[in-house]
């Protein structure tokens, strides 16, 4: 397995900007896919964003030309640029790894935003 630690939540306005990060204890050259997921209280986790390791992405659609996911696969670090937040966007987002068939992932990172 792989562990996965996010860092980069926190309280923003409506309009703003975040950008979370997720470190992997291994390097993630090897893992074909990462992601972010995002649970709001009282819903299931849902899927936000992924990203393949020859870089193809998939967003959900109420995220689409507002957050981009990329990697870094020197760092080993997945991030999501999270730009014009909304209220609905408050949630604890979740880092996601599928390495050699094993889902892994991160103890979440919670995001609010205010209107």
């Amino acid at each position: 397995q792989v562990q996965l630690v996010e860092s980069g939540g926190g309280l923003v306005q409506a309009g703003g900007s975040l950008r979370l990060s997720c470190a992997a204890s291994r390097t993630i050259f090897s893992i074909n896919k990462l992601g972010w997921y995002r649970q709001a209280p009282g819903r299931q986790r849902e899927l936000v964003a992924r990203i393949s390791s020859g870089d193809s992405t998939n967003y959900a659609e109420f995220v689409k030309g507002r957050f981009t996911i990329s990697r870094d696969n020197a760092k080993n670090t997945v991030y999501l640029q999270m730009n014009s937040l909304k209220p609905e966007d408050t949630a604890v987002y979740y880092c996601w790894a599928n390495y050699l068939g094993l889902a892994s992932w991160g103890q979440g990172t919670q995001v609010t935003v205010s209107s």
